[in-house]
């Protein structure tokens, strides 16, 4: 592995490099090419650091507004989970995250743990027929470890792939890696949860991808993955076949590909979720106004289909904002990607870029009708104490990489 971690003087030498200086990751940073002199704005990444701060700010005001009429987006709750993810945050951004650069079956060993916490008895919660929370003993408290296995997921790829410094010439490498990808995968759709095992395979794919894999052992695999995720709707659909989906998740399918097919039941959800999101117009109808979510009309509003609230409440410039922070944080994120040397920094920094940009994919995907439904929340927005520890978390990775960009990994 590459032994210095500083960031690469000189002006942009790519055109993504160009296109990233041009949404301010250089304006934001221009000491970039420095190594840190000391002081606190010199310790943190602004160029990601800024939108991220406005995210959780944007999805504040969503949420005290969803309080008004949704008895469960209890408004502390949420602000309790934000206070437990800066704390987490800032734990993360001071510790040195190149400890982790060869930690792998550590991180391997807490992502089962994590996976496997809710099978537990006496542990695990069931709810909306997902067995995926813990409930603390002697507590009313609950937690998603899943959630927190998402970054995990990202320490323990991107510390297996980039022993390979960059390029994966033996077929049985990049198969190991796949099958420790797996792993998690297969652990999380046993609870089961479709959406987060996703996640987990979209940024250990990307980790994996943008870590030498030859382009086409990567088209071979997507091609199985196509005809296994036929093979797995085709059999569920047929009578005395293995029904590996559940009937659920099925019905979610079906109504993707034809909403009419049952539009005042499985696919009652999407309908009402695309009436909120027309409804805002341009402008939105104001803080408190949504009347889909208010009056009952969009199930779970404040997690799943969060978006829809938010762009009935704000309208299309709200909209816009929301995706233009996430675009800025995403582009700075890749920013710093392509600046360290270290190849463990790179692939953290690619896993968290491509967490965050797929959960933003299918969360506003679902709510328009472009995008199965899952239950995949929207990052810094949607309401749930463990997703915002996770995600937080998750910022603090970058802005750690940021502070110990100068040391090896």
């Amino acid at each position: 592995m590459a032994t210095d971690q500083g960031i690469r003087e000189g002006e942009p030498k790519t055109l993504l490099e160009m296109v990233l200086a041009r949404f301010g990751v250089d304006a934001l940073g221009t000491h970039a090419a420095k190594k840190p002199r000391g002081g606190m704005w010199n310790r943190v990444y602004m160029a990601e650091l800024i939108p991220n701060v406005l995210l959780v700010i944007f999805g504040t005001v969503v949420m005290w507004s969803a309080s008004l009429t949704i008895p469960e987006a209890s408004f502390p709750r949420h602000l309790a989970g934000i206070f437990l993810g800066l704390v987490f945050a800032i734990v993360v951004w001071r510790y040195d995250y190149s400890v982790f650069a060869d930690k792998s079956m550590f991180l391997l060993a807490l992502d089962v743990v994590l996976m496997l916490m809710p099978s537990i008895p006496g542990l695990g919660y069931n709810a909306m027929g997902m067995t995926g929370w813990v409930q603390i003993p002697l507590t009313g408290f609950r937690f998603q470890p899943s959630e927190i296995a998402k970054p995990v997921t990202v320490l323990l790829m991107a510390s297996l792939t980039a022993s390979f410094n960059g390029k994966i010439e033996n077929i049985r490498d990049y198969l190991r890696l796949c099958g420790i990808l797996c792993i998690p995968f297969v652990l999380i759709l046993t609870q089961p949860d479709l959406g987060t095992g996703l996640i987990v395979l979209v940024l250990g794919a990307s980790i994996i991808v943008c870590g030498g894999a030859k382009g086409s052992w990567v088209l071979i695999t997507i091609g199985i993955i196509v005809v296994g995720a036929f093979a797995v709707v085709a059999s569920s659909m047929t009578e005395g076949m293995p029904h590996i989906l559940k009937q659920y998740q099925l019905n979610r399918l079906i109504v993707f590909v034809d909403p009419s097919v049952d539009p005042s039941g499985n696919g009652y959800n999407l309908q009402q979720a695309k009436i909120a999101v027309g409804s805002g117009g341009l402008l939105g109808k104001g803080i408190g106004h949504a009347s889909q979510a208010g009056a009952g009309f969009l199930p779970e509003a404040h997690t799943d289909f969060v978006f829809a609230l938010l762009a009935e409440e704000f309208g299309f410039l709200g909209s816009v904002v929301l995706l233009g922070l996430f675009g800025w944080m995403i582009l700075a994120t890749v920013g710093l990607a392509l600046r360290v040397e270290s190849p463990f920094a790179k692939l953290v920094c690619v896993g968290i870029a491509s967490m965050w940009a797929f959960q933003l994919m299918q969360n506003v995907g679902m709510c328009i009708g472009i995008m199965p439904i899952t239950g995949i929340p929207l990052p810094f927005i949607s309401f749930g104490s463990s997703s915002m520890l996770a995600q937080l978390a998750s910022a603090g990775l970058v802005q750690s990489v940021w502070l110990h960009r100068s040391k090896p990994a």
